[in-house]
């Protein structure tokens, strides 16, 4: 089997597709990334299929097929800039694209929902693809999430020391690596979904570069209490969310009464929002940790990691790219290095980090090819 495999990871803050060549043969590395953007109309899909609306089943089929070709083409862009075949692939890890996420909810086992074509996929990269990982650690008890905390502790996990992995997406989530032990790993609260909304929708930028919209404006403390009485912050792990809780009607919600705050001031406070809660994920789970790794989007925006710092002065807080891994190759390689677990028919999830029964092996497999006769 080869040791090349390829990870495709598209999240909460719906901007579009990472992708990498991963290389497992010996010692971890990534051979190569490759993004794109979401089109405008399939990035405005997938936000909608978000919250309930009309004629859902068939939207979410036909963003589905919009995912999966948007995923081809980042693996073909990946092929070409190493020049070479699907035939050197095992595999290609697709995690979806999550439009719910209620595990444990409903009738007691609740459910997690990726968008995806995984056939379609395979049938236009002629490569085995891996998807649907999360529904079996939600089966076995589990939240199905956060997934990544066994890939950390592979790459960032030291012998002698705790270290701690804060990702930044959509929904920011945090792992805590400790010598000898399992990892384990929870979502924090919002990373960047809110202030990505907040900011297209005032100044419309898909984004708040470098937090500068942020950093002009005042934290609003009666605000951030309020922001903060959220029950989900005192929800001990293991634990999960998405945009079902932090979304735009969720912050429209949180601003009644606080109708006078100015747009400025609503960013900086949400970015405030994010800071706080991870750092105090941070400080009631791993005490003793001293050094926090940041990956995904958020760890570009300078404000916001100037705020986790502050809220942590004795902990070193860096970017993942310190470590040899950029900010947004992190995610997307955790995926490959799952990928290969099912393949190997190894467990992918951590019950430490999930809550499952016990551990699983993950994913669907959908060969590539023909079946000769």
């Amino acid at each position: 089997m080869s040791g090349l495999f390829i990870g495709l990871m598209s999240g909460t803050s719906l901007d579009g597709v990472d992708g990498v060549v991963a290389d497992f043969s010996s010692n971890f590395q990534v051979l190569a990334h490759a993004s794109r953007p979401f089109a405008a109309a399939l990035r405005s899909e997938l936000w909608a299929l978000n919250t309930p609306g009309d004629n859902e089943l068939h939207r979410a089929a036909l963003a589905a097929n919009g995912l999966a070709r948007t995923y081809a083409q980042v693996v073909q862009d990946l092929l070409q800039r190493l020049q070479i075949s699907p035939k050197d692939i095992a595999a290609v890890g697709a995690h979806g694209q999550t439009v719910r996420h209620q595990p444990g909810m409903h009738d007691g086992t609740g459910y997690t929902l990726q968008l995806n074509n995984p056939a379609l996929l395979a049938e236009l990269t002629q490569i085995d693809v891996v998807a649907d990982f999360r529904s079996r650690d939600v089966a076995a008890g589990g939240q199905g999430a956060p997934l990544v905390p066994a890939f950390h502790q592979e790459v960032f996990g030291r012998q002698n020391a705790c270290v701690a992995v804060l990702n930044l997406g959509g929904i920011a989530n945090l792992s805590v690596l400790r010598p000898g032990e399992a990892a384990r790993g929870f979502d924090c609260g919002p990373g960047n979904a809110l202030l990505d909304h907040w900011c297209h929708l005032h100044c419309g930028q898909a984004f708040d570069h470098q937090g500068q919209w942020a950093a002009s404006g005042r934290v609003q403390i009666d605000w951030l209490a309020c922001l903060l009485s959220e029950p989900f912050f005192q929800t001990p792990p293991p634990k999960s969310t998405g945009r079902d809780l932090f979304n735009p009607a969720w912050l429209q919600t949180q601003l009644q009464g606080f109708e006078a705050v100015t747009p400025q001031d609503v960013q900086a406070t949400l970015s405030a929002l994010t800071a706080s809660t991870s750092a105090t994920a941070l400080q009631q789970q791993a005490p003793d940790c001293r050094e926090l790794i940041v990956c995904g989007g958020g760890a570009f925006n300078l404000h916001l990691m100037h705020q986790i710092q502050e809220a942590l002065p004795g902990v070193r807080v860096v970017s993942s790219s310190e470590h040899g891994l950029p900010p947004l190759e992190v995610e997307a390689s955790a995926f490959a290095w799952l990928a290969r677990q099912t393949v190997l028919r190894q467990a992918g999830n951590l019950p430490s980090a999930t809550g499952a029964r016990g551990a699983r092996v993950l994913g669907a497999v959908y060969p590539a090819g023909s079946v000769l006769s």
